[in-house]
């Protein structure tokens, strides 16, 4: 533990984790979502999803990560030597390597929207389809600002575990939070919060089917970065005295408030302007939103300039915190496995995603008809393999490995540390059965509707 370092102090723990949990897929994802599924019965859901899997199945991975104490791959090899459910591991780097590769590429443009509310050119965007995709399909301009996100998330993960990840966290976290307050407020104080909150919060469970409900359980597994390995690694530099499930629940439920607070920015700004469906889909960030700030304060206008910056400053911290616990992942893995100093393995690492994000900028933009692999652009083909496959079939083998294969008395000496803390018997039954059968049973079901939609 010296020489890997550790976590200092149990609100960097969870501000960290919860920033590795927290990403475009609260801020961006989850309102495109609530618009597409009906809103506040997709809410309700969802709520019940997180709740009845979410905080089992990151308490299972935490228990992987601390015992081992090592990189996601090397703990599986440690826990189940000789047996090869190592390749997990391995699957969960690849993973998050695809995920930076077209992920940065995404953040990139956030980037360029934040520098360009805060130049002030975002307020005098009056096309702002024609803005969008003028910028993606430049040859160098999107390349450019994926890298520049890849190298601020380099800068981070070079100086370590304590100086990098934990101290970004501690102070980037409650700076993401107060721009929500801030922005949810301003978006309450809109023309059309009323119906935007009627939308979020009054539930219409005539549009409750079995296709939201299955996508209100993949947006709760896609929104805590469960199975990846990514909490695996930061577990890996808890402390012994961590109590594991207070954690989980901890940073479930931020995970869960950024989330929601989402929908407080975005619905009530959605209502508030004619003609906008709030299934505004993907375009919805660099799009309709833009749009929509244009309309309500009027181009060039002070109040959208602030509201626009913090919006796109917002987007920028969550997606960064997400980029460094997918870096974070690799990187250990090099330090652990073949002793590299973290600066030559982050950089090993960054330079790989740099390579991969290169090319998911181009198959978007410019090279859209050439960069194709199986009729899929490369950017499409890592987003089709990591969310359709990767995903699922890690959060299935890592509910079966803690579930079955993990002796019960390793799972509940971390789950007590040490028998430290008393577990009531219904909280331990109630585990051991979500990990064993439902959440297996779950997310298979999510594959497989995946598989055929």
């Amino acid at each position: 533990m010296s020489d890997r370092g550790s976590f200092t102090t149990r609100l960097g723990i969870i501000l960290a984790t919860a920033g590795s949990a927290v990403g475009l897929g609260n801020i961006w994802r989850f309102p495109v979502e609530t618009g597409q599924q009906g809103g506040a019965a997709f809410i309700i859901v969802y709520l019940a999803c997180v709740l009845l899997l979410g905080i089992p199945m990151m308490t299972a991975e935490f228990a992987i990560g601390r015992r081992a104490h090592t990189d996601i791959a090397s703990a599986y090899q440690q826990l189940a030597p000789r047996q090869p459910w190592f390749l997990t591991g391995y699957a969960g780097m690849l993973c998050v390597t695809l995920i930076l590769g077209f992920y940065s590429v995404v953040a990139g443009w956030i980037l360029k929207y934040a520098l360009d509310a805060l130049s002030g050119t975002m307020s005098f965007v009056t096309d702002s389809a024609a803005y969008f995709n003028t910028f993606t399909q430049s040859y160098y301009l999107p390349v450019v600002f994926a890298l520049l996100f890849i190298v601020l998330t380099h800068a981070v993960i070079k100086r370590g575990i304590q100086n990098g990840i934990e101290r970004f966290s501690k102070v980037m976290m409650p700076v993401l939070l107060v721009l929500m307050i801030a922005l949810a407020a301003g978006s309450l104080s809109m023309s059309g919060a009323a119906e935007g909150l009627a939308f979020l919060l009054r539930p219409d469970f005539s549009k409750l089917t079995a296709d939201v409900v299955l996508s209100a359980l993949g947006q709760a597994f896609f929104s805590l970065s469960i199975a990846i390995g990514c909490l695996s690694t930061y577990a890996s530099y808890f402390k012994r005295d961590v109590n594991l499930i207070k954690t989980a629940t901890s940073v479930v439920a931020l995970d869960t408030a950024v989330a929601i607070l989402s929908g407080f920015i975005i619905f009530p700004a959605v209502f508030s302007v004619e003609n906008v469906n709030p299934d505004a889909g993907p375009g919805l960030v660099f799009v309709t939103l833009p749009d929509i700030f244009g309309k309500l304060f009027g181009h060039g206008s002070f109040a959208g300039y602030v509201f626009a910056l913090m919006f796109y400053l917002l987007l920028t911290l969550a997606a960064l915190t997400s980029t460094i616990s997918m870096h974070e992942e690799v990187t250990t893995f090099f330090c652990d496995r073949f002793g590299m100093s973290r600066r030559k393995a982050a950089t090993i690492m960054t330079c790989t995603s740099m390579v991969l994000a290169m090319l998911c900028a181009l198959s978007y933009g410019p090279l859209h008809d050439e960069l194709v692999i199986g009729g899929y652009t490369v950017f499409e083909s890592f987003d089709f393999v990591t969310a359709k496959f990767i995903m699922p079939l890690s959060g299935i083998v890592l509910s079966l490995f803690v579930g079955w294969r993990l002796d019960r008395e390793l799972v509940l000496d971390e789950l007590t540390n040490g028998g430290t803390l008393s577990l009531p018997r219904p909280v331990v039954a109630g585990f051991f059965f979500i990990i064993r059968w439902l959440a297996p049973i779950a997310i298979a079901t999510i594959f497989i509707n995946e598989l055929l939609s």
